[in-house]
């Protein structure tokens, strides 16, 4: 049975006091989900502009969010392709950004969509409808290229025999189902942590080129950013959250040294103030309501300069 659009965005009190949404201001809401973050900046009185590759995520958002009017446009792509298609629209420059790199409840959720080890589905985890399924990854990679996934995308540590586990069992059929895999993964083992958990993240990874995405938009986006524009990122694990970081860091230092230098000098990367020294996690309330929001790390920062003819890289 196929489930209504649901989904709960984490951090939400803490996104509004920071992206401070207001007539006349336009915000791209990069990961649109189920609407619940463009809901409240539209309240705030902001035009925004959603992304998103999941069509179930478009058509519940645009129901929902449809009494806001023009104020509120749903677009179906990846956020790291926005500039071309805000350029479209006519926007130039961004008064917010706000990326929120979790899986939806819905995606989790929903069986076939194959996200989730805990639901028998059709191993898929794709966010849009074309492209290579997980299970073409798992039936066609090299093993060395499965245990790559596994290590640089999960952290997984077993990442080698669990690769060669899946090469093995492949030679006697096609691996076509999550519970398939999971079981493969966790034969032998107990714990509180179900030993797929990392695999099945690494794989959604892949499949949707999760982290080449968020490094092609980095850039885009601070370039798209107005002075004092802000931009938020939300993320669940360490791997988006380490890159997220050091761009912010790279372009917040207002000087750079080196030790053959005889002092510091301007950094000419220099873009961003950061505005959370240290990322937001959830609080105890909000963890008590949405046990997902455990994961979930917001940086923000705010743009505070725009170098002459001179592009982020």
């Amino acid at each position: 049975m196929r489930l209504s659009f649901h989904h709960e965005p984490v951090l939400s009190a803490e996104v509004i006091d920071f992206l401070r949404p207001a007539p006349g201001r336009t915000f791209v809401d990069g990961t649109l989900g189920g609407g619940g973050h463009s809901s409240l900046l539209l309240q705030g009185g902001a035009r925004v502009v959603g992304f998103d590759r999941d069509p179930d995520a478009l058509q519940h958002s645009r129901t929902k969010l449809m009494s806001y009017g023009d104020l509120f446009t749903a677009v179906e792509g990846n956020f790291a392709e926005a500039a071309s298609i805000l350029n479209t629209l006519g926007i130039q420059k961004l008064d917010g950004i706000l990326l929120d790199l979790g899986v939806s409840s819905h995606q989790l959720d929903t069986a076939e969509r194959g996200f989730s080890f805990q639901r028998q589905g059709p191993l898929d985890m794709r966010m849009a409808k074309s492209g290579m399924t997980a299970a073409d990854m798992v039936n066609t990679l090299e093993a060395s290229e499965l245990a790559r996934i596994f290590r640089e995308y999960g952290d997984e540590p077993r990442a080698i025999q669990f690769a060669a586990r899946i090469v093995r069992a492949r030679q006697h059929g096609s691996i076509t189902t999550t519970g398939q895999l999971a079981e493969l993964i966790a034969a032998g083992r107990s714990g509180p942590r179900h030993p797929a958990t990392r695999v099945f993240q690494a794989l959604r990874i892949a499949v949707n080129d999760e982290i080449g995405s968020l490094e092609r938009a980095l850039p885009a986006f601070a370039n798209l950013l107005s002075q004092d524009g802000r931009m938020a990122i939300i993320t669940f694990h360490s791997l988006e959250d380490r890159i997220v970081k050091h761009f912010f860091r790279r372009h917040s230092l207002v000087e750079i040294d080196d030790p053959t230098w005889p002092s510091a000098r301007p950094n000419p990367d220099l873009l961003f103030d950061t505005l959370t020294p240290r990322s937001i996690t959830a609080s105890t309330v909000e963890l008590e309501r949405n046990p997902r929001s455990r994961s979930a790390r917001m940086r923000v920062v705010k743009r505070v300069f725009i170098p002459q003819n001179k592009g982020c890289a």
